[in-house]
């Protein structure tokens, strides 16, 4: 394909470490074809506003590989299908900008989109695919909830991460003889808790595929003091919940946010565990420690082929797709599959049984 093309790019949703990487790749291997990128500011914003688009080239680039964050900004409150703005009388109302976004990447004269973000920017992308935009799509989440990919970047880094924060706690709850209930991110799907949750030793480890009861987590903390074990670690993913229950997620939540915000459920396991036990138990919530930071080597390789095979499918004419790793070899997935289904862990997987061979509580028995 020899046509000088205008490649846009932006990264939207919550950082993760390797954003970088896949802007590095798609810069370089657009400039090697001859095309020019261009980066676009703070997810869509950037397109509503055209002062804030960049042309990157590779002087530009240089050194961001290891750098954590988006030299682009990135946001998850910005849904241009659903945008806050003020109105003359200084209230907000919520309007469809989606129109002016299309109408200034045609004036800009550019010719494919390469959207970097997890489900939500990705069905963001989609949308603007069904309007004449044409996409190629890169999964980014630390959640790795994205079904048609084995894996996307930044998960290795956040699990690294959880699993370093673990290890770390693991001294101070055994010198005080407490309960340590560590909180890590993930949203809807269990992978982050329960990959630094089995690296880490943990003792019981809480994911939103399974439901537990409190009552089964005590129990498994009881039951260490009769091994004479007299603290312990309790890893549990944000979307956690007891048995009819609901998840916990912070009240009132932010303006223009896409997603519901959550948290709190560390906490409350926290107590309820002091309430029921007596013993000293102390809630930590990781937070974004999880998505800051350089990325792992793997996160490295895995952001600079999602980058460079995003290129390479454009230049084989694909369009409305999303590149996705099955190892050992990058595809190419319709986008609107791409997003039509979250992965969640398997409770038959390999790592639940491994949890389960080695002792480790799920509260559900």
């Amino acid at each position: 394909m020899n046509e000088r093309l205008k490649i846009a790019v932006n990264t939207g949703g919550g950082d993760a470490p390797g954003l970088n990487a896949v802007i590095y790749a798609v810069t370089m291997a657009s400039y090697r074809r001859g095309w020019e990128v261009y980066g676009i500011h703070t997810g869509y914003n950037g397109l509503l506003n055209t002062d804030e688009i960049t042309r990157l080239t590779p002087e530009k680039v240089a050194g961001i590989v290891s750098l954590g964050g988006t030299i682009l900004g990135t946001t998850n409150k910005g849904d241009p299908f659903a945008m806050p703005v003020k109105n003359a009388a200084g209230e907000t109302e919520v309007r469809d900008v989606s129109a002016r976004i299309l109408s200034n990447f045609r004036r800009l004269g550019l010719d494919v989109l390469v959207a970097i973000g997890g489900d939500g920017s990705l069905r963001m992308a989609n949308r603007f695919a069904g309007m004449g935009i044409p996409v190629v799509g890169v999964p980014k989440t630390i959640d790795n909830d994205l079904a048609s990919t084995v894996i996307t970047f930044g998960f290795d880094t956040a699990v690294s991460t959880s699993t370093e924060a673990i290890d770390k706690l693991h001294s101070t709850a055994s010198a005080h003889e407490r309960v340590m209930v560590v909180e890590v991110m993930g949203r809807y799907a269990g992978w982050i808790a329960l990959n630094s949750g089995i690296s880490g030793s943990a003792d019981v480890i809480l994911i939103p595929e399974i439901p537990f009861r409190i009552d089964s987590v005590c129990e498994k903390i009881m039951d260490n003091e009769l091994h004479g074990k007299r603290h312990g670690i309790v890893v549990v993913a944000e979307g956690a919940k007891a048995e009819g229950s609901e998840m916990i997620h912070k009240s009132g939540g932010e303006e223009g946010r896409q997603e519901v915000l959550l948290g709190g459920i560390g906490e409350w396991v926290a107590r309820e565990i002091h309430q029921r036990t007596g013993k000293d138990t102390r809630s930590l919530v990781l937070g974004h420690l999880q998505r800051g930071g350089s990325p792992t080597t793997f996160d490295r390789l895995v952001a600079l082929r999602f980058g460079a095979a995003a290129i390479r499918v454009i230049a084989e004419g694909r369009r409305n797709v999303m590149v996705a790793l099955r190892p050992p070899d990058m595809v190419a997935v319709p986008l609107a599959e791409a997003v039509e289904k979250m992965k969640s862990v398997p409770l038959d997987s390999d790592s639940i049984l491994t949890a389960r061979d080695m002792g480790i509580s799920f509260g559900d028995g």
